[in-house]
């Protein structure tokens, strides 16, 4: 039997595999149930080019988000850091300030509130985007002791003394700030241990605005203002986006299984000729006498095309080339004929 039952096996499965295929690009993921493709870079910020738009539609600045109850605004970016330049944020490297997706800025100085990261997250049904090691946060014994002074104020009585009060509150003051000195120094030495701020985005579907656009809404933050939650509705988040080409497509999958099936025919029908038959030279190819006579019938089609294009192409006539007759004696006397009529020219 010849190699060539293989064909059906290997067409059936190639397809399949070319389905499989499916390289995940950033900013991008598939619905784990429904396997909806989603694709988020079309609100991704890039920078500018020589601090100039490369089309009119371009942003010249990060999207912004409104903190309406904490008295500060927050600027972030989707899968990109922020095109907006940070010289110092607090609590982070030189290296990484180039890293930055979001951030905030407090009496002057300015808080990152994550890393960049182009993957996206399925919580269920919701879709999500999370950065981490941000700015340190507070540690949870500075608040205790910011509630601990604030009852503490409370529940002083009237007659309570002064200078008790004072100098609680002083030494509060005082814990604070080494807080604030023992985090700087922690961060300076890179230690894993310290808790820093992080962002999560939870991407809802609006088809009334374009694919480029989003509306940006800040939730809210943790107790500790350690996490920050934000809502943003976009196209881009609807999902059934058209996927990029990531592997063959239906006329790439048939040129394969093409490829495939003359590999088989041709490797099979030599095994099968020098094995079986035992042949040699071109006689090993499977079908010769039939490729052979269609070659020889193309010879003879070419020969014939190119003998009837000959007769149709103009030919030279000249002195040499006289009538033909119908014997040597009228020939003879064509040329005599002639000869006469051309010594009579020249004689007038």
């Amino acid at each position: 039997m010849r190699p060539i039952f293989l064909l059906p096996i290997l067409s059936c499965f190639l397809p399949s595999f070319a389905a499989d295929s499916k390289p995940l690009l950033p900013c991008t993921i598939y619905q784990p149930t429904t396997n909806a493709y989603y694709d988020i870079s079309p609100i991704a910020i890039q920078p500018l080019v020589d601090h100039k738009k490369a089309h009119k539609d371009d942003r010249t600045e990060s999207w912004h988000a409104r903190g309406y109850d904490i008295g500060t605004n927050f600027t972030l970016n989707f899968c990109a850091p922020v095109i907006e330049t940070i010289e110092e944020a607090v609590g982070i490297n030189e290296d990484l300030l180039k890293n930055i997706s979001a951030f905030y800025e407090w009496k002057g100085k300015k808080y990152s509130i994550g890393q960049t990261s182009t993957e996206l997250v399925f919580r269920g049904r919701e879709l999500s985007l999370n950065y981490t090691n941000g700015s340190p946060c507070d540690s949870p014994s500075t608040h205790d002791r910011r509630k601990l002074k604030h009852d503490d104020d409370d529940d002083d009585d009237d007659d309570g003394d002064d200078k008790k009060k004072n100098g609680d509150k002083k030494k509060a003051d005082e814990d604070e700030d080494d807080d604030r000195k023992s985090h700087k120094s922690k961060s300076a030495k890179g230690d894993d241990n310290i808790r820093r701020k992080s962002t999560l985005i939870s991407l809802a579907c609006d088809q009334n605005l374009p694919l480029g656009k989003a509306h940006i809404s800040f939730i809210g933050s943790s107790p500790d203002q350690c996490t920050y939650f934000f809502r943003a509705k976009t196209m881009a988040a609807c999902g059934g986006v058209k996927e990029p080409p990531t592997g063959l497509g239906a006329g790439g999958v048939f040129f394969v299984i093409f490829l495939i099936f003359l590999a088989v025919y041709v490797l099979g029908g030599i095994a099968y000729q020098r094995t079986v038959q035992h042949q040699r030279g071109w006689r090993q190819l499977p079908n010769y006498n039939v490729w052979a006579s269609i070659f020889s019938v193309l010879r003879d089609v070419i020969i014939i095309l190119t003998s009837s294009c000959s007769r149709l192409l103009p030919r030279r006539q000249g002195y040499n080339q006289l009538p033909s007759g119908r014997g040597r004696g009228s020939r003879a006397d064509d040329e005599n004929r002639l000869i006469d009529q051309l010594d009579e020219e020249w004689d007038d």
